[in-house]
């Protein structure tokens, strides 16, 4: 073996392993998240005795925060704190909300400020995960591609073991020892960091100083802590950060009471993001606008996939629990039930089934040149999701008694290979099209559309309410249902009509792109 090959195998290790750093970590955070959502819509309509249209609106304004505080970290870890210690702040603080959350039951002042502060630490850890894989792949947008899947595979491992095991808990021993079990998890990878973090800071700085040597200082923000001398200036901004972020908490926390001040945050977070957006696109170099358009229009797509996503978290787990049965049947044998919180588990468990089979014809496609680009593969996961909304309108309109879990199955099954080729696709996009030195804060805006999403999938589950006093709940779930899968099906045809446009500009960034290497290599 020649030392170039030598080089290559010992890079290409070195890249997996920091590669799996990430991924455990994050594999651990979504742990903790969906066991939370998996007990979550039960424990507030059983155990605190709220109305479905509470329920939703409380759920909606949580998503918001969830997706939008996002921005927050993308701009800490890229200008202030650097995106490896920003995420392990967020895993911190996840571990300390679903500690608090436990104690909701007793103290029920601490059930806000725990929901808010899961909300903001996961703003913190979010983007900047998803950054770390981007520098980890930089420069091989096919293994990106192919990376991404494999790493929203993996997580779903941590999601499908905690929306099975919490609701047990739940069940079994009560709801503060479901939440107490997210917090343990968090504990776990933040301990397996501190073991095996020292290889991926290593590979990181090494990709660093190559982008620096090859590129310049413009190729990668540097953050203000590392260009701050001394550690009492450190100290200053680290103390100075600490204090806005307990600032954002409370103020988050007063949000989330009030209905109507969350729906005042989601219309200025929108019209700020569109400012955010022409801001960026007016300081963009000639040759980064084809890409960066190109990216605002996918993950525009990729948004409207939220609002079906939401559903899962609300009008079909409240669906689940009053119309479809437990229990599963093949003729005349009973296999196994489920509760209406563990049906949430069948979109990561299909997630985890189809992700390795469309990471290798992701691979087999572009080996032969025949790699579909991310907006025909978004239109084909809308495909799939106006067949799962399909689905269940058919079998709920047409059911005499409960619903077969059955159901559920087909449901989620199709909705999460939907999901794999839309918000699984997504990160991957603000990767491949949009220049590097804000490639967090458009993470960030990113998950803020997908805040946006929610919400208003939210608004969608609450069309199909239960009132206190009302006697039946069939009949609302139909016409949800219909609506869904008709909307859904209008979206397709808006994305197909887009293609053309979204082809023109995927050929001007590669174009562009090429000329760069081109120029830089003369």
């Amino acid at each position: 073996m020649t030392d170039q090959q030598h080089s290559a195998v010992n890079f290409l290790s070195a890249r997996r392993q920091a590669f799996a750093v990430v991924m455990a970590i994050e594999l651990w955070e979504r742990f903790g998240y969906y066991g939370m959502q998996a007990v979550l819509t039960v424990f507030m309509v059983v155990q605190l005795h709220m109305h479905d249209h509470d329920v939703n609106l409380m759920q909606g304004g949580l998503g918001f925060l969830m997706y939008s505080l996002p921005v927050l970290g993308g701009l800490l870890g890229d200008q202030c704190l650097g995106s490896r210690l920003t995420m392990l702040m967020g895993a911190i603080g996840l571990t300390a909300g679903y500690g608090m959350l436990a104690l909701s039951l007793g103290y029920p002042d601490v059930f806000l400020p725990a929901l808010t502060l899961i909300a903001l630490s996961n703003g913190l850890f979010k983007p900047n995960a998803g950054t770390l894989v981007r520098r980890i792949y930089a420069g091989d947008g096919t293994a990106l591609d192919a990376a991404f899947t494999l790493y929203y595979m993996a997580i779903n491992v941590g999601s499908t073991v905690s929306m099975l095991l919490m609701p047990w808990l739940q069940q079994r021993y009560g709801a503060a020892v479901a939440f107490l079990a997210c917090s343990g998890g968090l504990l776990v990878g933040l301990g397996y960091y501190a073991v095996r973090g020292g290889r991926m800071r290593r590979f990181l700085a090494g990709r660093v100083a190559e982008a620096l040597k090859q590129h310049g200082p413009t190729a990668l923000p540097i953050p203000l802590m590392e260009r701050l001398s001394g550690p009492v200036r450190k100290g200053a901004l680290g103390g100075g950060i600490l204090l806005v972020l307990l600032a954002v908490w409370a103020f988050c926390t007063w949000v989330l009471h009030s209905p109507a001040l969350v729906r005042l945050c989601i219309i200025l977070a929108g019209g700020g993001l569109i400012l955010l957006w022409v801001w960026l696109y007016v300081r963009a170099e000639e040759s980064e606008r084809p890409g960066l358009l190109l990216t605002y229009i996918l993950c525009t797509q990729t948004m409207a996939y939220q609002i079906f996503y939401q559903q899962m978290q609300t009008s079909l787990t409240l669906f689940a629990m009053r119309d479809v049965s437990g229990v599963y049947q093949l003729g005349p044998w009973r296999l196994f039930t489920m509760s209406a919180g563990q049906f949430q588990a069948l979109n990561p468990i299909a997630v985890m089934l189809f992700s390795p089979v469309l990471a290798w014809l992701y691979r087999r496609h572009a080996s032969k040149g025949h790699d579909a680009s991310p907006a025909v593969k978004i239109l084909l996961g809308y495909g799939l999701v106006t067949l799962a909304f399909f689905i269940w309108w058919v079998a709920s309109g047409h059911s005499a008694g409960l619903v077969s879990p059955w159901v559920m199955v087909a449901g989620y099954g199709t909705m999460s290979l939907g999901e794999l080729l839309t918000i699984g696709l997504g990160l991957a996009i603000v990767a491949r099209y949009a220049p590097a030195r804000i490639s967090a804060v458009l993470m960030g805006a990113l998950f803020l559309l997908w805040g946006i999403g929610m919400y208003l999938g939210s608004l969608v589950a609450d069309l199909a309410s239960v009132p206190a006093d009302a006697g039946g709940s069939l009949a609302g779930y139909v016409a949800l249902f219909r609506g869904l899968f008709l909307g859904c099906g209008g979206l397709c045809i808006i994305m197909a009509l887009l293609l053309p446009l979204t082809r023109r500009l995927g050929r001007q960034h590669r174009d562009q792109q090429q000329g760069k290497i081109v120029k830089e290599v003369t």
